[in-house]
């Protein structure tokens, strides 16, 4: 679950709305249907992803949703989400603050440093407005430290 929200940058709902029918094998796409705003959209899927999702589908068998709680049929909760991300973080000794959220900002982030257009970011994330995109452009410093000043030249 984690790694299906940092590889296709989704909201943690987004991932437990997700039904078996949303991912594309086809054309390696993952189908994002009333996500925030009422929208729907599509997300780019990975072949490693794909791989994990098969080998999780042929053990869980689903029923409606792809990742499914103790009741058949019914989504994985929010709380239990919550709790992996947590066990993740202790068992990785990793003493940051860490939240689902910053999965979904590192998949934008990472994005933008290799090279990654900001109008497809906003695509790919959902966002209405270039505005909230942009916060990315603060987060990554990567570029800039590659520029070279002007002043080398002299």
């Amino acid at each position: 679950m984690l790694s299906l929200i940092y590889s296709c940058g989704l909201r943690s709902g987004e991932l437990l709305a997700l039904e078996p029918k949303h991912i594309d094998s086809k054309r390696n796409i993952v189908l994002l249907k009333n996500s925030k705003g009422k929208k729907d959209r599509i997300a780019p899927l990975s072949p490693k992803i794909l791989e994990l999702l098969r080998s999780y589908y042929l053990m869980y068998k689903p029923v409606k949703y792809l990742f499914e709680g103790n009741i058949v049929g019914e989504p994985y909760s929010e709380k239990s989400l919550q709790s992996i991300i947590k066990q993740s973080i202790k068992k990785a000794s990793i003493k940051k603050p860490v939240t689902l959220h910053w999965l979904r900002h590192s998949y934008a982030t990472h994005l933008l440093e290799s090279g990654t257009d900001l109008r497809y970011i906003q695509e790919l994330l959902g966002h209405s407005s270039s505005k909230t995109t942009e916060i990315y452009t603060h987060v990554s410093t990567k570029n800039i430290q590659q520029i070279k000043s002007p002043f080398d030249d002299l």
